[in-house]
């Protein structure tokens, strides 16, 4: 009895403790999504960074990063990638939505995650460091003018780089290679079958339902996704306003607004609205031109294109400074990022053109104003004189008074008298005397 009675607590013990972790057992898992769609700049960086650690701070059982970029800055990327490396909760990278893809700088970020999945009719690849032409002009043929030995060190670090990291993950080194070297980019079921990625999902339900219970090795844990509930993190408004203007295209139109409204206010002191816009967009742009390592002779080269536009206004050169402008403009914006890998970093050609050829219009008509100020006849002091008509008050022989202006002038005339009341024509002015003609 006694026996029988020991067994009966002792089981009544061990049904109550597992009752009362049975809740904790069956809550459901929690997943932070944190979607980015866009170039990787120091912003995406700074918000995928922040991902990783809110993940970890809140103690979620994975991160989700859905992911659909062309690529960006090394040093961005490899920042994000050490962040994944280096997580303490699983990290999963979802290339999303179908039609999107991971290219270039992305395909560093995906394999690097402890899981990869893909949307169908997703891409990755191609991520092959791109350097940027900084002597061709559009219409001719460009030179190649890459310094090869750099260029082969750049290619083989990021070949390198991208390998260590599909090896420490397990994934396919080979074609990790080939996508630096050959920028082989494929599509995501084929992804799927050479081990570039762990699986493709239409959804994110379907990705945290076939991810469940997969091994992390470098977390020695299972993953836990199933029935999981989702939160969601989006980029600040202070990160969306930086990742806006990092854009090499935006950072250029600012530029070019930032020189507009000092030439403005240049030509036009006073008004005080185009220099505050003019100095507000300068100083965002050089913003932008740092966070994205734009070269600084680029920028030196666009600084000296604006004040030859300025001096276009100011100056007779017959066109020359103003051709200098273009020249030095064009020049500046195909060495913004011509110093790096930039990965994609580029400014549009209808960008720039357009940003030229505006500056170039914009001084077209101020010169043009400037001209035709100057061709107008002197409206007032002694020059408005010279040729203007009027009358003579008494006859002139040859001196005497006439009324030029409806004013009372003594007055020289100069050959013939000439009668009273005749009309006369200023020729030459002689301290307050006038020297006439008989009109």
């Amino acid at each position: 009895m006694r026996a029988a009675a020991l067994a009966a607590t002792l089981l009544s013990a061990w049904s109550w403790r597992m009752a009362a972790a049975a809740p904790k057992d069956a809550a459901p898992p929690r997943v932070l999504v944190a979607p980015f769609a866009g170039v990787i700049s120091p912003v995406a960086a700074e918000f995928l960074g922040d991902a990783v650690e809110n993940a970890e701070k809140g103690k979620y059982d994975a991160l989700v990063i859905q992911l659909d970029t062309p690529g960006g800055l090394d040093t961005s990327m490899r920042t994000i990638v050490q962040a994944i490396l280096n997580a303490k909760v699983p990290v999963i990278v979802y290339v999303h939505p179908s039609g999107g893809r991971a290219a270039s700088a992305g395909v560093f970020i995906t394999m690097a995650a402890h899981v990869a999945a893909m949307a169908p009719g997703t891409n990755i690849g191609a991520a092959h460091p791109v350097m940027i032409p900084t002597s061709a002009l559009p219409g001719e043929k460009q030179e190649k003018t890459q310094d090869k030995a750099l260029e082969g060190k750049v290619v083989n670090d990021a070949s390198a780089y991208l390998r260590s990291i599909a090896r420490e993950r397990g994934r396919n080194e080979e074609w990790a290679a080939l996508a630096v070297t050959q920028s082989t980019s494929i599509p995501a079921m084929e992804a799927v079958r050479l081990r570039v990625v762990d699986l493709s999902a239409a959804s994110l339900e379907e990705l945290l339902k076939a991810a469940d219970g997969r091994e992390i090795p470098a977390l020695k844990a299972k993953l836990r996704s199933a029935g999981a509930t989702v939160e969601r993190v989006d980029m600040t408004r202070r990160q969306r306003w930086l990742a806006t203007i990092s854009d090499p295209n935006v950072a250029m139109i600012l530029m070019s607004l930032g020189g507009a409204g000092l030439l403005i206010e240049l030509y036009n002191s006073g008004l005080i609205l185009p220099g505050i816009v003019g100095a507000i967009s300068l100083i965002l742009a050089f913003y932008s031109f740092q966070t994205l390592a734009a070269s600084y002779a680029g920028i030196l080269l666009i600084l000296l294109g604006l004040l030859l536009f300025i001096l276009e206004i100011k100056l007779t050169s017959y066109g020359m400074l103003g051709l200098g402008a273009v020249t030095s403009m064009l020049l500046g914006i195909l060495m913004l990022f011509q110093r790096q890998a930039a990965w994609g970093l580029q400014v549009s050609w209808s960008i720039a053109l357009s940003t030229v050829g505006g500056f170039a219009a914009l001084t077209a008509v101020y010169s043009y104003i400037v001209y035709h100020a100057f061709q107008r006849k002197v409206m007032t002091g002694a020059e408005a004189l010279i040729g203007a008509q009027g009358a003579a008050v008494s006859a002139l022989s040859p001196r005497g008074k006439v009324r030029i202006q409806g004013e009372l002038w003594d007055a020289v005339a100069a050959g013939d008298s000439v009668p009273e009341g005749a009309a006369v024509v200023v020729e030459s002015m002689d301290g307050l005397t006038l020297t006439v003609r008989r009109a």
